[in-house]
């Protein structure tokens, strides 16, 4: 599935949307700043898949800090079996500017 644009993520934010919003910063990122997403930091991904399999078929975005953990997490999913899978590109501090405006 493709990825998501901020611009994009913001619009499915304010529309109330339903989609599975996973971050996958670490805990003192999402202290600083979040979205509102479940915290799965990138590295316990994996232990939580058996928890995520409900959703295998249903939209999930992912995000990080700039977009790299995420596409990383994204890519793990997907080879998993999970068919929706999408990344935020250019992560949190993109999406800080979109919505700044």
């Amino acid at each position: 599935m493709d990825d998501i644009t901020s611009l994009e993520l913001k619009q499915k934010l304010d529309n109330g949307e339903s989609f599975v919003f996973i971050d996958v910063r670490e805990p003192y990122e999402y202290a600083e700043y979040n979205l509102g997403a479940q915290l799965i930091p990138l590295g316990d991904l994996i232990s939580k898949v058996p928890e995520l399999l409900v959703h295998k078929d249903d939209e999930i975005v992912i995000h990080c800090k700039s977009g790299g953990r995420s596409a990383a997490a994204k890519i793990t999913l997907t080879q998993l079996g999970f068919t929706k899978v999408r990344n935020l590109l250019g992560g949190v501090m993109e999406y800080r500017m979109i919505a700044a405006e």
